[in-house]
């Protein structure tokens, strides 16, 4: 709270004393407010990155500090969005700092209703083992009139908006060189 108020700490007579007549600046100003400093003013360092969110790539500024995000902003200097973020790019600092961001590979057992911790390494070797077997079991090599297909329609692709583009371009490949032809993602549709 402020010193003890006086007939001098009036605001009409701070606002004629600093000369800030129509109350827009220290006049009105607490000391609260001018002892705030921005989070960004004590990052160890900035680097440059882009918005995880969708293909258009805007560029951020990431403020780190103790090697923690401690906030995310538009790049002035980006050709794409020249400083501005979209909400969603606006929040991505929550995608990094969220408490209830998962960290683990959890897996639901078949007619299981809880969730388990699966290490990384088994959790990759089930999903290849599946993929495998769901294009061996409904690969299509021709169609009824003998025309090459070289198809499974037993394999889709649906990317989200936290893919950026290499990623996403590196999923297209895979999939289209696996036979799949069931291939979108969530920030085009």
């Amino acid at each position: 709270m402020d010193a003890k108020r006086t007939f001098l700490s009036w605001p009409v007579l701070r606002q004629v004393a600093s000369g800030d007549f129509l109350g827009r600046g220290p006049a009105v100003t607490s000391q609260r407010t001018r002892d705030l400093e921005p989070r960004t003013s004590t990052a160890d360092r900035v680097v440059q990155s882009v918005c995880p969110y969708c293909a258009v790539g805007c560029g951020q500024k990431v403020f780190v500090k103790d090697e923690k995000v401690v906030q995310i902003e538009g790049d002035p200097d980006s050709p794409i969005s020249r400083g501005r973020l979209c909400p969603k790019g606006s929040a991505s600092e929550q995608l990094v700092n969220s408490p209830g961001r998962q960290t683990k590979v959890l897996y639901r057992r078949p007619h299981a209703t809880d969730w388990e911790p699966l290490d990384r390494d088994t959790a990759l070797d089930m999903i290849a083992d599946r993929f495998v077997e769901s294009r061996r079991r409904t690969w299509q090599d021709h169609d009824e009139h003998g025309r090459p297909l070289r198809r499974t329609m037993g394999i889709a692709s649906l990317g989200g908006a936290t893919l950026d583009n290499e990623e996403n371009y590196l999923i297209k490949k895979l999939f289209t060189a696996a036979g799949a032809i069931q291939i979108e993602n969530q920030a085009r549709i």
